[in-house]
């Protein structure tokens, strides 16, 4: 049993990166796969938008009942529990920021119990988290909000269609000092699969999301 928890500011991508790890450990194993979307505050990015996407990848979303709804009912089906008595891989793709981590709580005795990785998603071209005191605040909110800790940082940053080599460094550098100021390492930085023969050293992401531009 293996917990990969996604978190970040709203924007970050995490989204995006939740289901770009949850279809390559598809691939990696033979034991089930879940992808749960735990993002009950914003109906706009959401991992629920790539259910056929995934399905076809052999991995199963977990999604609040109000995904790809009109409804607005901010809970998560009882389905989850199972994943906790099954040999399987589990992806969570928590909403943004402490308020989205809230739902994490009520799981997180379950999840360390069997051991996890949180990860968080940071993006330091989007408003308000910008710098290393930003990001670090966010994250002991989503620390405290969640009742897990952070393990790992994955630099995610990008201003879109004008990201190149240049913005990519400088972020890179940003999160270094976070990494440096947090002891958490940075486990990757991301690039769009399109930039990722000019930039080889950063792990290529398939945009599967909804665009900021």
């Amino acid at each position: 049993m293996k917990h990969t928890v996604i978190t970040g500011h709203y924007g970050s991508g995490k989204t995006n990166i939740a289901v770009n790890l949850a279809l390559e450990a598809a691939k990696k194993t033979d034991k089930k796969v879940y992808l749960i979307d735990a993002d009950i505050v914003n109906p706009y990015f959401r991992s629920a938008d790539n259910e056929n996407l995934l399905a076809e990848a052999g991995v199963k979303l977990i999604a609040p009942m109000s995904a790809n709804t009109n409804l607005d009912i901010p809970a998560m089906p009882a389905t989850v529990m199972k994943v906790f008595n099954t040999d399987c891989e589990v992806i969570w793709d928590i909403g943004g920021d402490d308020s989205g981590a809230v739902v994490l709580g009520r799981y997180s005795d379950d999840i360390k119990k069997q051991g996890y990785e949180m990860i968080y998603t940071v993006n330091f071209y989007r408003p308000m988290t910008s710098t290393e005191d930003d990001m670090i605040s966010l994250l002991y909110d989503i620390e405290a909000a969640s009742h897990l800790k952070a393990t790992a940082i994955v630099n995610n940053s990008n201003l879109g269609a004008d990201t190149d080599r240049e913005i990519v460094e400088a972020s890179k550098e940003k999160a270094a000092r976070l990494s440096e100021i947090t002891k958490l390492p940075v486990k990757f930085t991301s690039v769009d699969e399109k930039l990722a023969r000019d930039i080889p050293e950063c792990k290529p992401i398939k945009m599967v999301t909804k665009k900021l531009w």
